[in-house]
């Protein structure tokens, strides 16, 4: 690339006083999943995440990567570690961006919940406008990087179902109604207060159901700080982490939920500056460009994606109301949730401007 810099890989911090494992019970299964491995037991966290805990455990001078639900979770279909530990398992040799898991452990008595270890794969998170990553994100590399994303994800959605053996995953028939109804109860389970731009998406989410999109391998929470990128190619994509949503269903419900996520130049600033990865700076491939390399890599027909895109914004804030609710119920006192209420306000108000303009960009 024509802008040289030293990136910042990724990197465990301190674990929240909340969220701390007892490392001893820990041991005896640690000794199961990494023969050999002796001696003094360290856990560091990857603080970032919103939703399930990941820890970075390491014994004997090997490293593994610990998943686990949330403390508190009020929906526990949400944090099913067996199901992603699985789902993991049978990507491998199919996804090669799909990490690849140890072990598994379903015994709440060790930590308190189901849990499982993955290898750790080194590399460059991009989160926020990417000025974390030590990276100068010009406009080549952004041009660059998202391009890679998004073709990353058309390789996913052309992942071999049959030769995988997770066709069984999901249920593809009535997959979007499924989704609108269960997000919509997700939310009334999980709301605090009153955001009627919430209520309005999911009322027309519900009016104004697509015709299916196709049946494809789809991650669900497909975004930047989801991905794994190469620092010496930050074009490569090396790994895709948090295969929790994953199922079988519509590929163009995952581009929606990708755009969701994607901020535009032209976005309010509230939007942009709870962005979820660098895509409103100069390079970058707007939301209009993403929908265009995505149809030019898969050859599918992506035409009106108003619902999809809608849809998202819906399902993105009922993911973080949940996670404010169990600030509010005091289940975790993270600092970072305090303020979550109103993320919820600014993606209903996104939501509103999609449906007046008619389209899922601010330009004409």
């Amino acid at each position: 690339m024509s802008e040289p810099s030293r990136p910042r890989l990724d990197e465990a911090g301190e674990v929240r006083e909340e969220e701390r494992l007892d490392v001893e019970r820990l041991r005896p299964f640690l000794a199961t999943a990494l023969p050999g491995a002796e001696g003094p037991i360290t856990v560091r966290q990857f603080r970032a995440g919103h939703s399930n805990l990941t820890y970075l455990v390491a014994i004997g001078g090997r490293e593994a990567v610990l998943r686990r639900g949330p403390f508190g979770a009020r929906v526990k279909t949400a944090h099913d570690m067996g199901r992603e530990w699985k789902l993991l398992g049978a990507l491998q040799g199919v996804y090669p961006r799909a990490p690849r898991p140890l072990a598994f452990c379903e015994d709440e008595g060790v930590l308190g919940a189901p849990f499982y270890l993955m290898e750790r794969v080194r590399g460059v998170i991009l989160r926020g406008d990417g000025s974390g990553s030590g990276l100068a994100l010009g406009p080549e590399t952004l041009r660059a990087t998202s391009t890679a994303l998004i073709d990353s994800l058309a390789e996913l959605h052309a992942v071999d179902l049959a030769r995988s053996g997770l066709g069984a995953l999901g249920r593809p028939d009535g997959y979007v109604e499924r989704q609108v109804r269960g997000w919509t109860e997700r939310y009334q389970a999980a709301r605090t207060d009153e955001v009627p731009e919430i209520e309005a998406a999911a009322a027309w989410a519900a009016a104004h159901l697509p015709a299916a999109g196709g049946v494809a391998l789809i991650h669900n929470d497909y975004k930047y700080d989801n991905v794994v990128l190469d620092p010496a190619d930050l074009t490569r994509v090396v790994a895709v982490l948090d295969w929790e949503m994953a199922t079988i269903g519509d590929p163009l419900m995952d581009l929606g939920t990708t755009l969701g996520y994607w901020t535009d130049p032209g976005d309010s600033p509230l939007l942009k500056a709870h962005a979820f990865g660098p895509t409103h700076l100069p390079g970058s491939l707007s939301r209009r460009e993403v929908v265009a390399r995505y149809a030019e890599r898969t050859g599918r027909p992506v035409d009106d994606l108003l619902f999809h895109y809608v849809f998202a914004l819906f399902k993105l804030a009922v993911i973080i109301q949940q996670i404010y609710r169990r600030y509010a119920d005091g289940h975790t006192h993270d600092p970072r949730f305090a303020s979550m209420g109103q993320l919820v306000r600014v993606l209903g108000n996104q939501a509103a401007r999609a449906l007046e303009r008619g389209r899922i960009h601010e330009l004409g």
